[in-house]
């Protein structure tokens, strides 16, 4: 989006576990909107690498059926990017499979191309045979040429992330690597960095002077969709806390960059990771919290609870709800807490960043029908509407002295503009080469180095975990994180 480089577009585009719920789900529809828009270039051919015994007839049928139930696909353009992929039969740890992979990148159809991504829609465990496979059948070269896509979790812990780490570079660049986080293309992550720097009336309220504490949420009122066998090893504090939330609260934090390239950005970012002041074993307690699940209703129907779900075990303590409290000790953010919470089966879905501003200095009216004044807030909603809201006082109308919040709302989609998938963003900037929304290793390790002690605290807590039920907020014991008696989470928009 911001690199000032333009390097050459890639021919060839393949898929690792194409038939997956992520590929259905997302990139699939995706790269089809991509198509749509005019935006995939002409020469871009794709490759569904899968381990279903289907050919190029039958992937081409399963692609058809899924975008016309998804998206409503229809007509030439449908077409056109169906006529685009070829279907490769393998198994990720099948070193002929990439043998074979490399011959049909080599077809006539395809031509001979230097510049290919390798999206890596898979299960993490799965990384290592991959990118060891991809050497072996000689696709790893020319070094620094091809692209390498990689979704999060990137790692288990910081052990994990730096070995991974050390295996990419092994065989490819640091600039052919794309760390993507879905999050960092919303529309409203994006107009977050407009909303801050190109205003001033937002920016000088934007620290320690002015800002009460910042709460970020990422709440789901669905389960675990059939990935027990990812999720019961992972839990909410790896899934979403360390990785979407962690992105989250460097954007809220950062400096402004000296400009808005790549590495500019990411620099201030992982400044603020750095800052984060480091929670000892014995304060754990006091900065996280962790819960599961039971059952409950959401949106009117009974559901189960996280250990009766299928694949999961009966005596489970993964937790489905995390949160977690956390300082950045520096000049603008010293002594404001920055609180973040993420579960699943809550009340509804929905993803934003509040700030809450300090009261004002003088009580003014306090000689008034104003008992209690409502602090002002600043709301940026990520989901289920993209939208930024400023809420504070205005007086109602009669002869008493009494207020109600208003709204100032900077909403910045017109009626007739679509949303942007954040997928789409960011599948164009790896076609285009732009890593600007992605993440460089510092920051993911800098990410987990605030965690860890997290995970380490709780690994050793076998016996008991809280719970919650389906359908609500989440646990009420979660407040005990508050620094203010005031203070309790937000769960309106």
């Amino acid at each position: 989006m911001f690199d000032q480089e333009t390097p050459l577009p890639p021919c060839n585009f393949v898929i690792f576990g194409a038939t997956g719920n992520l590929a259905s789900n997302k990139l699939l529809p995706a790269l089809y909107r991509l198509e749509l828009a005019g935006k995939l270039p002409e020469g871009l051919n794709f490759v569904a690498f899968a381990r279903r015994e289907w050919d190029d007839a039958v992937w081409r049928e399963h692609v058809r059926t899924l975008l016309v139930a998804k998206v409503k696909a229809e007509g030439p353009c449908l077409e056109r990017f169906v006529n685009r992929f070829d279907y490769l039969l393998g198994e990720l740890n099948d070193p002929q499979a990439f043998h074979d992979l490399k011959e049909v990148l080599a077809k006539p159809k395809l031509g001979v191309c230097s510049n290919v991504v390798f999206y890596l829609a898979i299960k993490p465990s799965d990384f290592s045979a991959v990118i060891k496979n991809l050497d072996g059948a000689g696709l790893a070269k020319p070094r620094g040429v091809h692209r390498i896509v990689v979704e999060k979790p990137f790692g288990t812990d910081i052990e994990s992330a730096q070995m991974l780490n050390q295996l990419l570079h092994r065989y490819f660049d640091e600039s052919q690597v794309f760390r993507i986080d879905h999050y960092l293309g919303k529309e409203t992550v994006q107009n977050l960095l407009v909303f801050r720097f190109a205003n001033t009336l937002i920016e000088p309220l934007w620290n320690r002077n002015y800002i009460d504490h910042v709460q970020i949420t990422v709440a789901e009122d669905i389960g675990i969709e059939k990935r027990a066998d990812y999720y019961d090893k992972a839990g909410a504090l790896r899934d979403m806390l360390q990785n979407h939330l962690m992105q989250l609260l460097t954007l809220v934090a950062m400096e402004p960059p000296p400009a808005l390239e790549a590495d500019a950005l990411r620099d201030e970012k992982v400044k603020v990771l750095r800052s984060i002041r480091p929670i000892s074993r014995r304060s754990v307690h006091a900065h996280a919290f962790r819960a599961q699940y039971k059952a409950g209703r959401v949106g009117g129907l009974e559901v189960p609870g996280y250990q009766a779900e299928a694949g999961v075990e009966a005596d489970s303590i993964t937790e489905t709800f995390a949160a977690a409290k956390f300082y950045i000790d520096n000049w603008r953010w010293r002594g404001v807490p920055f609180y973040l919470r993420t579960g699943k089966r809550l009340k509804q879905s929905m993803s934003m960043i509040a700030l809450r501003l300090r009261h004002p200095p003088q009580q003014l009216f306090r000689e008034t029908a104003l008992e209690v004044l409502e602090p002002n807030w600043i709301v940026l909603s990520i989901q289920p509407e993209e939208s930024m809201h400023m809420e504070i006082h205005a007086k109602q109308p009669g002869l008493d002295m009494k207020t109600r919040v208003v709204k100032l709302n900077a909403g910045f989609r017109h009626p007739d503009e679509n949303p942007l998938d954040a997928y789409e963003a960011l599948l164009l900037d790896v076609i285009e080469g732009d890593r600007t929304l992605f993440l460089r290793f510092d920051e993911v390790e800098w990410a987990w180095r605030v965690v860890d002690p997290i995970l380490k605290y709780w690994s050793q807590e076998r016996d008991f975990i809280h719970t919650y039920a389906a359908g609500g907020w989440g646990p009420i014991e979660a407040n005990r994180l508050f620094d203010g008696e005031d203070t309790e989470w937000r769960n309106a928009v």
